[in-house]
């Protein structure tokens, strides 16, 4: 099994959350002592709920379907619950994570908007403290998540599933080290961990969907870093990265590339073509890179010049989380079509920027999917002057 591909027609994906329903969210964020409050009533709920976000994916023209992350608190802390060696205390203000923010770059240029529209979250319980050596304990959990996934979708017409996981870097930037004696060591400790995830998940055959923000993301949160010092900030991750997926093959990998799903103006984010070669280092057989809202769409000349890896597709983002817009079909054509003929249409996929859950109402992410899903057709009549089958 691999990674699908666009053999006859423009296939379509996404980036992994989707509107949970309000009980699981909240036996989700219903805490004590740190950790879930009722697993038991979370695992009985669970089945239902991905079963439904299954074959609402499947209504709306998705090729490749999750279960919408309903089985993680969310996308950035999830690995928390499923690692050991960690205590949640309140952080020191000196520690860079009480002081980290997504949007530090942004907003020493536009502190009056910040101040005006943004409120930052504040940091309740505390965050997870790394005391001891990391041991991973998610097996029952991502066992869990693949055995709810392959239920839901069994016997039904989907060409992919796929688990989205966190990567290293991402889930360093919540964990404070008071245990390891670098965080160079720290990071390549996470790696270790989250290798037990990817193998659980590509020994079931699903798909593993890399989010990786952390990539482009440390440009924004470290205002005071020059590019040769992010350089040196992205390739340590990124090489942390690799040691994750050791053993994992490479066809059942898809890592997912984005600045960041907060709602702001995201004038100072690094362009895609000083991260792309870190990017393609990273052993997957699909890359998805957010390109359809204003401060990226313009990247597709990249692939004027970059070459895709050999054998590699690509999963430009066609729809967006960043606007309630609903994107019309023949845009979303006109996107595809135009990655198709830089790189082949065969290996184009349509695809997200972030995850749709960020849009205003769950209407407004079902919407967008189907316009998505019309637009892959209209640019499949281009591409192979036909419609799909």
């Amino acid at each position: 099994m691999a990674t699908m591909r666009s053999t006859n027609r423009i296939m379509t994906t996404h980036a992994g959350s989707l509107p949970r329903p309000a009980l699981i969210r909240e036996l989700l964020t219903t805490r004590r002592d740190g950790r879930i409050a009722d697993p038991t009533r979370l695992d009985a709920e669970l089945p239902g709920a991905v079963n439904a976000i299954v074959e609402k994916q499947i209504e709306v023209g998705l090729d490749s379907v999750n279960d919408g992350e309903f089985g993680k608190v969310n996308f950035t802390n999830y690995v928390m619950d499923r690692v050991s060696g960690l205590e949640m205390r309140p952080p020191d203000p000196k520690s860079y994570q009480y002081r980290l923010n997504m949007i530090a770059r942004d907003a020493r240029k536009f502190p009056a908007y910040f101040e005006a529209v943004y409120q930052r979250p504040t940091i309740a319980g505390g965050l997870p403290h790394c005391v001891a050596p990391l041991s991973y304990t998610g097996h029952q959990q991502v066992a869990r998540d693949i055995a709810n996934l392959k239920a839901a979708a069994h016997g039904k017409n989907v060409a992919e599933l796929f688990v989205p996981t966190n990567t290293p870097g991402t889930a360093e930037h919540w964990m404070i080290n008071d245990y390891y004696p670098t965080q160079e060591a720290l990071v390549f400790a996470i790696a270790d961990c989250l290798n037990e995830e990817y193998r659980a998940i590509t020994g079931a055959g699903l798909v593993l969907h890399l989010d990786d923000p952390d990539l482009p993301d440390g440009w924004n949160i470290f205002p005071d870093m020059d590019k040769a010092a992010y350089r040196r900030y992205a390739e340590m991750r990124v090489a942390a990265l690799r040691h994750a997926l050791k053993g994992i093959p490479p066809e059942l990998v898809r890592l997912h590339v984005c600045w960041g799903s907060f709602h702001g103006p995201h004038h100072d984010d690094i362009p895609l073509r000083e991260i792309i070669d870190l990017i393609f280092t990273v052993p997957a057989e699909s890359y998805s890179i957010e390109a359809s809202n204003p401060c990226h769409a313009h990247e597709w000349r990249v692939f004027e010049e970059v070459k895709l890896p050999d054998g590699a597709t690509l999963v430009p983002g066609v729809i967006g989380h960043f606007s309630d817009f609903i994107e019309h079909p023949d845009l979303v054509a006109e996107r595809l079509v135009r990655y198709a003929r830089l790189v082949g249409r065969e290996n184009v996929i349509a695809g997200t920027d972030c995850g749709l859950s960020r849009v205003g109402h769950p209407s407004i992410c079902w919407a967008k999917f189907e316009a998505m899903a019309e637009g892959a057709r209209r640019a499949t009549k281009v591409l192979w002057g036909r419609e799909p089958a």
